[in-house]
C-alpha cells in the first residue's frame, strides 16, 4: 500500500511517499521568508504549496493515481484526543476559517483532502494535530478568569519520538516520565507523563522560548502599550510575535543554520542571540521538572535545532543534572504521519470522526 504524507511547517513542506512501512521518496520544500509572506493569510498558501507538491512528485516519477491514502499534519482544530482522524467537510471548514487560528499546519488536511479526491479510492487523513490536548486542570489556569491556557504544540513529533525512545529503552510509552523539546521554526517543551501530555507552553503564538521565527513569551506590559501605541495594526503585532519574530526580528531570517554559521565565524550578536534562545529553553525544561517533582526519566531534544551542537551542548550544561539528555535531531513525524495512515489502511486502527 502507498500513502502520501504531507507534512506543511511554518518554513517548509515536507512530503514523501512509503510503500507499506518502507519510505520510497521523500522531499523538504524550503520555502523563503518573501515566498511565503507575501500571502495576507496562511489559507492563501494553499494553491503555491499543493503546485508544488505536485511538480515534486512528478519530477520523481510518482504515480499520483497508485496513493492508497493521503496523511497530512493535523491543524488548529477544536481540543482533540491523540490519534488519526478523517478529513470531513466540518474539519476542512474550520481549517479554512482559521477559527481556532492560522498556522502552517491548517493546510495539510485540507491539501491531503484536495489530493485524495482526484483519486479513485484514496481518502484522507490527519493523525495527532497540534491541538491534541491531555493538559491537567491545574495547567489550565492563566490567572485571570479571562484566559486560559492552551494545548497547542508539536504533538506528533513530540509523541513520535517520546515513543521511539521509550521502545530503545526497553520500556513503554505509558511508563515513562519524560520533557520533550521539539527545536524548530516554533519551540515546543512537553512534560510527557506516563503517556499523557500534562504541561506545555502554548508554542503557536506566546508562551515559552523565542525561535527562529516566534517571539516566545514577552514583557506583558511592553507589549500592551505597544498595541494601543497606534503605531501598529493588530495583523502586524500577529506577525511580530508569530512569523516574524525570534531570528526574523533580530536578523531578517529564519534559516537557524545562517545563524549557526555567523556564531562560529566570530558573530557576537549572532552568539548572544543563540545562546539566549537556548538558555530560554534550558529555562522551560527546568519548570517542568518542578511538574514531575524532579521525577525526570529522560530530556529529549529534537527537531531541526537539535542539529546545532552550539545549541545543544548549551542546553545539556543547564539541565544535564535533571535528568539524562538524550538527542535525536530532526523529526520522526514523517514516517509517524505514514505509520498511522497504514495501521488505518489495515484495519488496526480507526478513525475518528471530527465534530
Amino acid at each position: 500500500m502507498k500513502i502520501l504524507v504531507i507534512n506543511s511547517g511554518s518554513t517548509s513542506t515536507k512530503i514523501a511517499v512509503f510503500e507499506d512501512t518502507k519510505q520510497i521518496f521523500i522531499e523538504n520544500i524550503k520555502h523563503p521568508v518573501k515566498d511565503i509572506t507575501k500571502f495576507n493569510k496562511i489559507v492563501d498558501q494553499y494553491h503555491f504549496r499543493k503546485e508544488i507538491i505536485l511538480d515534486e512528485l512528478k519530477k520523481a516519477d510518482i504515480d499520483i493515481n497508485s496513493i492508497d491514502c493521503v496523511v497530512g499534519r493535523g491543524g488548529l482544530l477544536k481540543p482533540v484526543k491523540s490519534g488519526v482522524y478523517l478529513v470531513n467537510e466540518k474539519m476542512k471548514e474550520d481549517l479554512r476559517a482559521g477559527r481556532l487560528g492560522e498556522h502552517a499546519s491548517n493546510l495539510g488536511g485540507l491539501i491531503a483532502d484536495d489530493i485524495a479526491t482526484s483519486l479513485p479510492d484514496a481518502k484522507a487523513y490527519i493523525a495527532d494535530p497540534v491541538v491534541v490536548d491531555e493538559l491537567q486542570d491545574v495547567a489550565r489556569i492563566a490567572g485571570h478568569p479571562l484566559f486560559e491556557r492552551l494545548s497547542i504544540f508539536h504533538a506528533l513529533n513530540q509523541k513520535a519520538i517520546a515513543r521511539y525512545h521509550a521502545k530503545k529503552m526497553k520500556k513503554k510509552y505509558e511508563e515513562l516520565n519524560l520533557i520533550v523539546v521539539h527545536l524548530g521554526g516554533g519551540i515546543s517543551v512537553g512534560a510527557h507523563c506516563k503517556g499523557k501530555v500534562i504541561d506545555v507552553n502554548q508554542a503557536l503564538d506566546g508562551e515559552g522560548p523565542f525561535s527562529p521565527e516566534r517571539s516566545g513569551t514577552l514583557p506583558v506590559s511592553a507589549l500592551v502599550k505597544l498595541c494601543f501605541s497606534g503605531k501598529y495594526t493588530e495583523t502586524e503585532i500577529q506577525k511580530m510575535i508569530k512569523g516574524e519574530g525570534g531570528f526574523v526580528a533580530y536578523f531578517g531570517t529564519n534559516d537557524a543554520y545562517e545563524i549557526e554559521l555567523r556564531v562560529r565565524k566570530g558573530d557576537k550578536k549572532a552568539k548572544l542571540i543563540q545562546d539566549a534562545l537556548s538558555y530560554q529553553v534550558g529555562k522551560e525544561i527546568g519548570a517542568l521538572s518542578a511538574v514531575f517533582k524532579g521525577k525526570v526519566d529522560g530530556i529529549l531534544l529534537t527537531g531541526g535545532l537539535a542539529n546545532n551542537p552550539l545549541v545543544v551542548d548549551y542546553i545539556k550544561d543547564m539541565v544535564s543534572f535533571i535528568a539524562p539528555v538524550y538527542v535525536y535531531p530532526g523529526e520522526d513525524e514523517m514516517r509517524a504521519l505514514a505509520m498511522n495512515g497504514l495501521m488505518v489502511l489495515k484495519g488496526e486502527l480507526e478513525a475518528f470522526h471530527y465534530e
